[in-house]
Parts: structure tokens; C-alpha cells; sequence
């Protein structure tokens, strides 16, 4: 196979997220390209979103269930940037968001923190909840620009972990949620429904164990890349999705509810 450009497939990857065009996955064309190949993609298509005036607000955390990560070859999450463009704040519990340009969408009910200070790189869940202010309850949009969802773990990260949308619910200040929150975020459960119909049902363990055992993971991932910048004071993490994500359709309610939190759900209505 011929060798690949990084420059070029920056440029291919922005120019199809901007005309919101398939494209035929990096891996398929190229047997070398790696995940840390995509990640050379996704910082230089980050770095063209913010010279065009895009502001990162921060974090997505994908691919948080181990179970597949032999069958993707991954030893560890991936992450990418969230912008302010993509990220809509529902302190009522409620949106409408229109869909169709996304390619292929799914949704992903999943738990948004705050971070107050810097997290440190830690294993310590409690550590990190030390530096979390607030905690809501979110739906992540993802869409696959590679047709029928075929793709490798190299070609999502190069796509900016397939992010097209966080709408994030109300949010519960950490002193407002009990005691044993760590405890709280790991076995709290989630039912996620279609027009009032329960499709999927999840637990925060399904998380790599909790959400915040997730941010440790993706501390660590960067950590180990040089070019990355630390989580920061004031940024958003969205830590993975509880349960599987099923595909959406223009016109379907979506909804969930958590127990065993003290978390409001959301419902959100998908138009055109």
C-alpha cells in the first residue's frame, strides 16, 4: 500500500467533516497506520479547528468498555477534544437537536464532570473526584464517517473519536450528592429509552469500573503523550457511554433514568 501523509489526511478529515462526507477509513488504505498515527491526524485537525476560532472546552473519553479492546487491539481508552461548538449546556433535562447531517448516528448516555482544579495522574478515584465540582448526567452523539461502522480503532481517533455532539443535563454540585459518591459512581444504574421504550440498561461499572476510574485511565493515556496538554481547571470530561449505543432517527424521543444517584435523566428529540 502506498505511504500515507499525515498533512494530507488531516485535510481529508476536516474537509469531510465539513461537508459531512464519508470517507473510506485510513486503515483500509494504509496496512501501517497506527493509533498513534491517528492521534498525529486528530492534533493537526485540532489545531486547524482552533485556528479557525474553535475554543476547546474538553474531553471525550472513547472506547471505555475492556471487553472489546482485544477484538479492537487496544490496551487502553482513547480520547478527543469537545468545543464549545458541539457541547450544549439543558439545566432543564430537555433538547431538540437536529441530526441529519450526521452519518449514521448513535446515541450514548453517559456521565459529565466539572473539573474544579487539575486532576492529578492518579489510580485514586477519590483524587479525582477531590478536583470534580460538578457532575451531570449527559447524552454523547456519535456518527461514523466510515460507512456501516466499519472502521479500526487508528481511524475513529484520526476522526476525533467519532464526536459530533454532548448535550449535558443538569448539573448536581459534588456536595449535593451524598455520601459514598465514589461508591455511588460505580453502581448506579441507567435505563435508556426510545418513545418511552426501554432499549438499553447500564451501570457506571460498565465504565472501566467508575467514571472516574476512566479519567484515571485517560490521566495516564496523556500523560504519555508529549504534544498533549493536561486536563485543566474549567474543562469538561465526558467519560463513556454506560451501555450500548444504539443508532437514532429523525423524528424518535430518547430518554434515561438513573437510579441509585441522585442524577436527573434527560430527553432528547431528534429532528432533521
Amino acid at each position: 500500500m502506498p505511504a500515507f501523509d499525515i498533512e494530507s489526511l488531516a485535510h481529508e478529515i476536516t474537509t469531510a467533516q465539513d461537508s459531512a462526507a464519508a470517507l473510506s477509513p485510513p486503515t483500509s488504505r494504509f496496512s501501517d497506520f497506527t493509533v498513534s498515527d491517528g492521534y498525529d491526524v486528530a492534533r493537526r485537525v485540532h489545531e486547524a479547528r482552533v485556528a479557525e476560532g474553535a475554543v476547546p472546552v474538553g474531553r471525550k473519553i472513547g472506547f471505555t468498555n475492556e471487553k472489546i479492546w482485544s477484538a479492537v487491539g487496544l490496551s487502553e481508552p482513547v480520547w478527543a477534544y469537545v468545543y464549545e461548538s458541539t457541547v450544549r449546556h439543558c439545566p432543564d433535562g430537555r433538547a431538540v437537536l437536529p441530526i441529519g447531517r450526521f452519518l449514521e448516528p448513535k446515541i450514548e448516555p453517559e456521565i459529565v464532570v466539572h473539573f474544579r482544579a487539575a486532576p492529578p495522574v492518579t489510580e485514586d478515584p477519590a483524587a479525582i473526584l477531590d478536583c470534580i465540582d460538578w457532575i451531570a448526567f449527559g447524552f454523547e452523539i456519535v456518527q461514523s464517517r466510515f460507512p456501516g461502522w466499519k472502521f479500526k480503532v487508528a481511524d475513529a481517533v484520526a476522526d476525533q473519536v467519532l464526536h459530533a455532539a454532548l448535550l449535558i443535563g443538569e448539573p448536581r454540585e459534588t456536595s449535593r450528592l451524598g455520601p459514598d459518591l465514589t461508591a455511588k459512581l460505580e453502581r448506579f444504574s441507567v435505563a435508556l429509552n426510545c418513545n418511552g421504550e426501554v432499549r438499553e440498561t447500564g451501570t457506571g461499572a460498565n465504565v472501566l469500573g467508575s467514571p472516574l476510574r476512566a479519567i484515571a485511565h485517560l490521566m495516564a493515556v496523556i500523560a504519555n503523550q508529549p504534544w498533549a496538554q493536561p486536563i485543566r481547571a474549567g474543562e469538561i470530561v465526558t467519560t463513556g457511554t454506560l451501555t450500548a449505543a444504539p443508532p437514532i432517527s429523525v423524528g424518535e424521543t430518547w430518554g434515561a433514568e438513573l437510579e441509585g444517584i441522585e442524577l436527573p435523566g434527560m430527553t432528547i428529540k431528534f429532528e432533521h
